[in-house]
């Protein structure tokens, strides 16, 4: 079943001389349950591509469905509501709020939400996440790794649609960056969770089930990944 579709996705920065083309055209389909990486060098529009994907800036035409919702015909306040509910974002800086421990930051879009945590659902990622002795530091008590491991909890939190990462291992070492990728591939798998990666590494795009390849603004067919 499909989750997320574009139609003809178009991102236009500045006028005349200086107009720049972000993202072109841009068509695809992601089905629900599948992990998708989306590869690019810097500047190819990979990152301006993901935050219009995930709610965070609105294209210059184009439209972005997820699960049926055409999201940009939303107002401000409601698509608001909907990114916290439905897209699960990890960036490749962590983002954790430094005066909350590990628990509060797992839970902080629930609490934005109004809604109480499920504690089952709260200590099954902390477990899978390995960060269960972890729930009451602060992130400044962690590593690079762990609080990462937050991050994408965080984002699995709410059960979203579709999780976005944006370079998730591009901060870390070799083997902090391989458990990322890991815990991403467990959460595909576990919670069917559907997951878009973006990345400029070939290597762990080729872990996903699809690779998708933009240059310029421009998206195309990158073949499969190694699908175990």
């Amino acid at each position: 079943m499909e989750i997320l579709r574009t139609e003809h996705l178009l991102k236009r920065y500045g006028k005349g001389n200086n107009e720049i083309i972000a993202v072109n055209d841009v068509n695809l389909s992601v089905e629900q349950g599948e992990f998708v990486a989306i590869v690019g060098s810097s500047g190819s529009g990979k990152s301006t591509l993901m935050h219009m994907l995930g709610g965070v800036d609105r294209p210059t035409s184009g439209r972005v469905l997820i699960e049926g919702n055409d999201i940009y015909k939303m107002n401000d306040d409601r698509l608001a509501i909907f990114r916290r509910r439905q897209v699960g974002l990890i960036y490749q800086f962590y983002n954790l709020i430094p005066v909350l421990n590990v628990e509060e930051n797992l839970t902080l879009p629930c609490e934005l939400d109004g809604v109480k945590p499920d504690p089952q659902l709260v200590q099954d990622l902390a477990g899978v996440l390995g960060l269960r002795k972890r729930l009451g530091h602060l992130p400044n008590e962690l590593s690079g790794g762990q609080q990462q491991r937050v991050a994408i909890g965080r984002a699995l939190i709410t059960r979203p649609a579709i999780l976005l990462a944006d370079e998730p291992t591009g901060n870390l070492d070799t083997r902090a960056g391989n458990e990322i990728m890991e815990l991403l591939k467990v959460s595909n798998r576990r919670y069917k969770q559907t997951v878009i990666m973006i990345t400029h590494n070939l290597e762990l795009a080729r872990q996903a089930d699809r690779i998708l390849r933009i240059e310029d603004g421009f998206v195309f067919d990158g073949g499969r990944g190694m699908e175990e």
